[in-house]
């Protein structure tokens, strides 16, 4: 299972049309490479190809300077910066900016790049020219959003400027540049704002944005209260970067949901590369790809290969002057904030390793590697994810899990997984194909030997795997992607899919579509589009057919679909080294709108 952190569709007229896509399926039943879902995901690497966000939104990924520093007078009684979720311009928050006038005749925040020193769990506020700083050549402008609270607030807001001094002037290791907008009145709607930059040299940049106020110049006030919202510079030519595209859609500060703001699952990213692969988006599946390699290449503590469950969204390399303890530049992880502590905090889930996704890493890699420019370096990537995944091996048969924990204390996972032990069966088979090395394919007929030990003639179900002693079967939850999967990877050698499918049919079947259990408490999009392909595997066209036609009703306008459709909906399992029930909610999901692709272009990505 790809356990979420807690924190987790021509070829011929007259023959059907589903809505809310443009597929097509010919007499023969195959399909072409046109998916409302794919171009949804597309569409998503390409957002960020000229804009780098200083706020877009709570603990979100792309945010880019969140080290936050105070200036002005009287800094024994600092006012914080909240986020503000029943105010904001775009997404689930905004920046509430708050400052006494009666305590502070003049103050403001700047924010920093900072830096994150070897050994240092938290980065710091740095106005050095030491602190680290960003490049931003051919930045146009610097844009952003601000309401005031009364409509009488005056602000001066800039960008740059950190070690600058009216009196020293400033270094060459300063901020190249230094641009302000000047005390500007705010409304009680949302304005657009803008500071050019087109002819500043933006080569470094410690500070992205900053405001300051005074008494001054809101006389009759006696606060200053404003919110800022969608802080971002703007680029006059695309800059594509590595990028791990966010999970899931954002959700409000405090809310349970937002504690995974920032989380992109390798996997969901992983099956997203696969999908704009297929619709011949080869630049866009590359960025993923890229992501994939630098974090395999810069992980802060391991060089074995592993690949971590969930990375932070965004351009995965640390932050100018940030260091991982071994003094160099590291793949971010996620991180969210505890409320109840003041602190971020990383997640148990996502800093694990986990089989089956490695094994969709090497998958995507696989893939993207037969369009790219230059394949070695994705190949090479997925022989060392590959080689770190046959030290998981067991004799008595399969493959572990792989290892769990923090840093310094990981230990290895020892029940084996039906499920991981499908995707490896697929990325073993694929690396012997691509490296012609017996290694891989001799590994991926002992993952298809476990599998098939897994397989129940009694009922046609697929057990989840085995108990942490390797052996003992588990089966207390029966998941529907260890049996759909099984059927796209095994294809004509499951022992039975017909009945398979009709275990699927008799236990998880609700409401149009499929639940990931068998409590049927709700529909489980991502595993009702592996159904369909499953059916489709059975040359069952018409009711792939019929599943595709539900899932496009569900599709939202611009493609993309929710991982389920409800909330709470539970899998039988609990979340990652924690006792709370994971579940999935009706929160657009980007695993489960790449296999909505899978399904509308009618391609089997094992």
């Amino acid at each position: 299972m790809k356990k979420p952190s807690l924190l987790t569709h021509l070829a011929i007229t007259s023959l059907l049309l589903l809505s809310f896509s443009a597929l097509c399926v010919s007499a023969r039943g195959n399909v072409t490479a046109n998916s409302k879902a794919a171009a949804w995901l597309e569409s998503q690497v390409a957002a960020q190809d000229k804009v780098l966000w200083v706020y877009r939104d709570f603990a979100d990924g792309l945010n880019h300077f969140t080290q936050r520093a105070w200036i002005g007078d009287n800094y024994d009684n600092i006012p914080p910066l909240n986020e503000a979720s029943e105010v904001a311009h775009s997404g689930v928050s905004s920046i509430a900016a708050e400052i006494n006038l009666s305590t502070h005749s003049w103050g403001g925040y700047m924010f920093l790049n900072g830096t994150l020193k070897p050994g240092a769990e938290v980065p710091q506020n740095d106005f050095t020219e030491n602190a680290g700083r960003l490049d931003l050549a051919g930045a146009q402008k610097l844009v952003f959003y601000a309401r005031g609270e009364t409509g009488r607030e005056y602000v001066e807001f800039f960008t740059g400027g950190l070690g600058w001094s009216e009196w020293d002037g400033r270094s060459k290791k300063d901020d190249s540049a230094k641009k302000v907008l000047g005390y500007v009145p705010l409304t009680t709607e949302w304005k657009r704002f803008e500071i050019p930059l087109d002819r500043d040299d933006l080569c470094r940049i410690g500070s992205g944005f900053g405001w300051v106020t005074n008494n001054t110049s809101n006389r009759g006030l006696r606060k200053v209260r404003f919110y800022i919202d969608d802080i971002r510079f703007e680029f006059a030519q695309p800059r594509p970067r590595p990028l791990f595209l966010q999970s899931y859609a954002s959700a409000p500060p405090r809310s349970e949901e937002g504690i995974i703001n920032n989380f992109a699952h390798l996997y969901d990213n992983a099956v997203a590369a696969i999908a704009l692969s297929y619709t011949g988006k080869h630049e866009r599946a590359r960025q993923i790809a890229d992501a994939i390699v630098y974090a395999a290449a810069n992980d802060r503590a391991f060089s074995d290969g592993r690949l971590r469950n969930a990375y932070s969204s965004g351009n995965p390399a640390s932050f100018p002057g940030w260091r991982s303890k071994k003094g160099a530049e590291f793949a971010r992880l996620p991180v969210f904030w505890n409320w109840k502590e003041k602190k971020w905090d990383e997640d148990y889930y996502a800093v694990s390793t986990t089989a089956g996704n490695m094994a969709w890493a090497i998958l995507a890699l696989c893939e993207v590697s037969k369009h790219a420019p230059k394949p070695e370096k994705y190949l090479k990537t997925a022989r060392d994810i590959g080689d770190f995944l046959l030290t998981l091996k067991d004799n008595t048969g399969g493959f572990t899990a792989g290892y769990e924990g923090w840093e310094g204390g990981q230990t290895k996972a020892t029940y084996k997984s039906t499920e991981h032990n499908i995707d490896l069966i697929t990325a073993f088979a694929k690396l012997a194909e691509l490296t012609s090395e017996r290694k891989y394919a001799e590994a991926s007929r002992h993952a298809k030997a476990f599998v098939l030990s897994m397989y129940d003639p009694n009922t046609g179900a697929f057990f989840t795997g085995t108990k942490p002693d390797g052996k003992t079967i588990s089966k207390d939850v029966l998941p529907l992607d260890a049996n759909t999967w099984a059927i796209l990877a095994l294809k004509e050698e499951c022992p039975d899919i017909g009945k398979t499918l009709a275990f699927i049919e008799t236990n998880m079947a609700v409401g149009g579509g499929y639940d990931f259990n068998e409590d049927k408490d709700g529909v489980w999009f991502e595993g009702t589009a592996q159904v369909a392909l499953a059916y489709k595997q059975a040359g069952n066209m018409e009711k792939y057919r019929k599943i595709l036609a539900f899932l496009n009703q569900n599709a939202a306008p611009e493609g993309s679909i929710t991982a389920a459709d409800r909330d709470g909906v539970t899998t039988g399992f609990m979340v990652s080294g924690t006792d709370i029930p994971w579940k999935y909610g009706k929160r657009t999901h980007l695993g489960a709108t790449a296999w909505l692709a899978f399904a509308q272009m009618g391609k089997n990505p094992l």
